[in-house]
């Protein structure tokens, strides 16, 4: 394989959404490691089949977008290698194949990992929500009647972001349920939906005009930034409610200083006129999401 089929492959598994991804993992880590409840297998498996996931994501979203006609030259975002036909169908299909298969493979080691290798009723609901997981991954934009064309992406999103990825690793690791655990698995969750609004906010007219219907097609421009409002809103709030009742480091409060970064961006979001002038805005969710999980993260190691 030459360099440059290297690199549109590497552009095609999409590098700059792989730090989003796993944040949810590296939450939940976070969160065991604060009440000293920690496994490193949980931990680099959790990391490594979050990132096979997303990279499943990224490919079947390519693959599901060049068949359907939304990836065109009027889309906004970076073109892609099926787009410009750097990538064939046939290669893409097989890529999204192996990649299906590393998924199974490092989901059922950490599930049998987390739970120490016992088959019981939860090692199947485990099984179960990663196979939902990887057809979540891959019905988003291909087969009939994708989801994310009807405007249920950002749900999806939200559950395995947000519930399956934090309260699912935080449950590996500690093997214990704790209530309050939904609270960042809430916020982690609308910040991925932030990320998804905003991108999608990003292609409204180019998606509208394929017949993709999101949130964004179908609220409209200004209600989509509304909307981008009180997903960020909400997920500063049930972070904060978390923090206050779960607090086990002083530090642990550090995480509400990601406050001014997210003001600063729906103050931009709410200022820009052209759509095109949204796309940096997208890796400002994204890296404000990161560095939300990392300063809670240093509260958590100051509890070691």
């Amino acid at each position: 394989m030459n360099k440059t089929i290297l690199k549109e492959w590497v552009d095609a598994a999409r590098p700059r959404t792989l730090p989003l991804s796993l944040s949810s993992a590296l939450m939940g880590s976070f969160m065991a490691l604060s009440f000293r409840q920690f496994s490193w297998s949980v931990f680099i498996l959790a990391l490594l089949t979050t990132v096979l996931l997303q990279i499943l994501a990224n490919l079947a979203n390519d693959y599901g977008d060049a068949l359907s006609g939304v990836d065109n030259k009027e889309r906004i975002g970076p073109k892609r290698g099926l787009q410009r036909g750097a990538i064939s169908l046939h290669a893409m299909k097989n890529a999204i194949f192996v990649t299906i298969i590393l998924s199974v493979i490092s989901g059922i080691w950490l599930i049998l990992e987390g739970l120490h290798y016992r088959l019981s009723f939860t090692t199947l609901i485990y099984l179960l929500v990663g196979l939902g997981a990887i057809l979540a991954a891959i019905k988003y934009t291909v087969g009939r009647n994708p989801y994310g064309y009807v405007g249920w992406g950002d749900f999806f999103v939200f559950i395995f972001f947000g519930p399956v990825g934090v309260a699912g690793t935080y449950y590996l690791h500690t093997n214990a349920w704790d209530t309050l655990v939904c609270l960042p698995s809430i916020s982690l969750g609308l910040f991925s939906v932030a990320v998804l609004n905003i991108n999608n906010m990003r292609d409204l007219y180019t998606d509208a005009s394929w017949g993709k219907k999101t949130i964004p097609v179908l609220l409209g421009p200004q209600k989509a930034k509304i909307y981008h409002l009180f997903i960020l809103l909400f997920a500063e709030v049930a972070f904060f409610i978390y923090v206050y009742f779960r607090q086990t480091s002083i530090l642990q409060w550090l995480t509400l200083l990601n406050i001014p970064w997210f003001a600063l961006h729906l103050i931009r979001v709410f200022q820009i006129k052209s759509q095109q002038a949204l796309d940096p805005e997208l890796k400002k969710v994204s890296m404000g999401t990161i560095i939300t999980v990392l300063l809670y993260g240093i509260g958590s190691l100051w509890v070691i």
